[in-house]
This record gives structure tokens, sequence and C-alpha cells, in this order.
């Protein structure tokens, strides 16, 4: 099950301010009217004590809404954590890495809504960016690889954006972490991207093949971007679902500050990093 965290956080956020905010304006000065008016008839002072308290759920959305409110303005205009769930960006990104997200790189947005308020900039191509894929409720980190109105081509572990090959140079040998693997770097507008593929059995012949992953060429619309992961042979990204709408756009993936792969580990801070 996803749990929508930003509406619940939002919801939350709205509901104690507008309890907080009718009871300073309206409900305070009712219940002191009440123990004035008991005062003056010389009422018992339990009487009077009741009528100077706060109901609970008042008193405890006084309390959350300032924590809340900072929360909900810092995660939605400012930044936000987020942990890497996969493999589909090794070898820069690993599973258990947490990250954070700059929410106003590419300008602040409606909370929920995704609606640009104040355009502050743009996807470059190259840059790791967090977004939800269509149709799909669930947070995706990928790297932006065409720009509205891109022509992609990927064919035999090859990338071409608008005609242009995309320089790859060769590295060599195996990541230590994972072994049977194959690494390359892109050279991209904003980045320089280590890529990697994975080594694996052909589905027909059964012969030993580097796995390239969905091949294909696209055209990427206006107001759209084309996704992919580092982790080429092995990434569910705009090869095989499509394009990401300006809108679903969460924000771009900054640093790497802690890694922490399960409960029954020691997190470390081995790996922090600005991310490219």
């Amino acid at each position: 099950m996803n749990i929508d965290f930003p509406l619940i956080l939002m919801v939350l956020t709205l509901g104690t301010g507008v309890i907080a905010g009718v009871d300073k304006f309206w409900l305070a000065k009712r219940r002191k009217a009440r123990a004035e008016a008991l005062i003056a008839e010389r009422a018992h002072p339990d009487d009077i004590h009741e009528a100077e308290t706060e109901p609970f759920i008042i008193e405890q959305s006084k309390s959350f809404f300032p924590v809340l409110a900072l929360v909900f303005v810092l995660r939605s205009f400012i930044a936000e954590p987020f942990q890497i769930p996969s493999s589909s960006m090794e070898p820069g990104l690993v599973t258990g890495d947490f990250i954070l997200v700059s929410k106003f790189h590419y300008g602040l947005r409606l909370p929920v809504f995704g609606t640009n308020l104040v355009p502050l900039g743009e996807p470059q191509r190259g840059d790791v960016m967090v977004f939800f894929p269509p149709d799909d409720p669930r947070y995706f980190i990928k790297r932006v690889i065409g720009l509205p109105g891109d022509h992609i081509e990927y064919r035999n572990r090859q990338l071409k954006v608008n005609g242009n090959v995309i320089e790859t140079h060769e590295l060599g040998g195996e990541p230590p972490y994972r072994p049977l693997k194959y690494l390359a770097q892109e050279q991209l507008d904003s980045a320089d991207a280590t890529v990697q593929w994975v080594v694996g059995r052909h589905p027909v012949t059964q012969q030993l093949t580097v796995l390239a992953g969905p091949e294909g060429e696209w055209r990427v619309p206006q107001g759209s971007y084309f996704m992919m992961g580092d982790n080429r042979g092995n990434s569910s990204d705009s090869r095989s679902w499509g394009f990401v709408p300006e809108e679903n756009i969460v924000g771009k993936a900054v640093a790497v500050w802690m890694h922490w792969e399960s409960w029954g580990d020691i997190p470390s801070f081995s790996r922090n990093k600005w991310i490219d």
C-alpha cells in the first residue's frame, strides 16, 4: 500500500491550523465570556475551571500546528529526504542510500498538485531527478536524458540525442559491490554519468552477453522529459512507461547524506557526497 504522505501532511497542517484559528478568534472568547459569567455568579471553582479549559482536540491542534507547518514548508519548498529503494541508479546511487532532494531547483511547486508557482529553473540533461512516473503514485529517481522536443535513440548500448552520439568511455573492470557488471561513462550536459549494464544470459541463445535494456527511438513531447536509470540493463524508466510530465517533477537530487540498508545494519556516512 502506497501512502500519500504529502497529502496527509497537508491535510493535517490545514486541519490543525483551522482548529487553532477558530479557537483563537471565536471559541477562546466564548470560553472566557462563559468563565467570567460564572465568576460573577459566584459559581463553584470546578465549574469555572471547566469553562476555561480547552477541549482536548483544540489543545492538541494548537500544540502540533506550528511543528506541522514548519515541516510542511521545509518539505514542500526547501528540501526533502528520500531513500534509494532499488539498484536502478547504480553505480552512483545504491540501495540504502539516503539522499537529499532540492525542492526549489526547478521552481516552487504547489504541494500535492505539482503546479509550478514560481519558475526558478528547468531540468538539464544529466540531472538526477525525483518524480512521479505516469499513472504511478510512487516516487522514482532517474537521470534526465531527453528534454522537451528532443529525439532520443538507444541501441546497442549507444545513446543518441537529436542525432548526436553521446560520447561513451569504457571504464573496464567490475564494481566491487556488484560483480558481473560492465561500466562506462557518458558525457551529458550537466554531468558525466557513470552508467552500468548487467552481464547475463541472452533470453533466446542463453549465451552470456551484456544486457542493454529496452531499445528504441522516442520523440519527447513538449512539457515532458525522457528519463533513464544509470543501471541501463536493469531499470524501469521512460523506455518502458513513457515520458514524465512537467507537473510530475518533485525535485533535483543533490546529495547523499547517509547509507542504511536495513534496520539490522548500522547507518554509515562513508558514502556521503554531492550527486553528479
